[in-house]
C-alpha cells in the first residue's frame, strides 16, 4: 500500500499550489455555497486545469473538485491523460475522484486535510493508493491540513446552524 509518510517534505512550490487550491475552496464556499474543496492540476510547472465542488451549483454529483479540475484541464490540453502531472486538493479525494485521477494517469496527489467518511487515499478507503491498479500514484498528506479542516468545519457548523434556525 502506497500511504503518506508521515511527515512528508513539500516544497515551494507544493506551499504556492496548494495555497491556490485553498483559494479556489474559499471561492466555493462564498461565490456558490458549497462544500469549501478546492483543486488545481499541474503539469510542468504550470497549473493546466482548476476546480472546485459544484455538484449543489449544477446539479452534478460528479461534480467534486478533482473532477472539475480535470475536465478543465482535458478541455485545454485536448486529452484525458496527464502522465506526471500533480492534484493538490484541499481534502482527500474520495472513491471516485481517486479513480478518476487513476483514469487520467495523475503522477501525484497532494492534499490537505485527511477525509474521516469517505476518504480514499488510505484514511477509509484504499482506491488512491491500491497496488492492484495499472498505475500508481504517489501521495502526500497534510499540507495546510488544519486551514482546510477549519475552512470545512466552519462550513459544516454554519450550515448546520441555519438548519435549526429554519425548525
Amino acid at each position: 500500500m502506497n500511504l503518506p509518510s508521515d511527515s512528508p517534505v513539500f516544497s515551494s512550490a507544493d506551499q504556492l499550489f496548494m495555497r491556490r487550491a485553498l483559494d479556489l475552496a474559499i471561492h466555493a464556499r462564498d461565490a456558490e455555497d458549497e462544500v469549501p474543496v478546492g483543486a488545481v492540476l499541474v503539469q510542468g510547472g504550470r497549473i493546466v486545469g482548476e476546480g472546485w465542488n459544484r455538484n449543489i451549483t449544477l446539479h452534478d454529483p460528479t461534480a467534486h473538485a478533482e473532477i472539475v479540475a480535470l475536465r478543465a484541464a482535458g478541455q485545454k490540453l485536448s486529452n484525458y491523460r496527464f502522465p506526471g502531472a500533480t492534484l493538490y486538493v484541499t481534502l482527500e479525494p474520495c472513491a471516485m475522484c481517486s479513480m478518476a485521477l487513476v483514469h487520467a494517469r495523475i503522477g501525484r496527489v497532494v492534499y490537505a486535510a485527511t477525509d474521516p467518511k469517505t476518504g480514499a487515499a488510505g484514511s477509509v478507503f484504499d482506491t488512491l493508493v491500491s497496488d492492484r491498479h495499472n498505475h500508481a500514484i504517489t501521495t502526500a498528506g497534510g499540507l495546510f491540513a488544519e486551514q482546510s479542516g477549519s475552512l470545512l468545519r466552519e462550513f459544516f457548523r454554519a450550515r448546520r446552524s441555519k438548519s435549526a434556525g429554519e425548525l
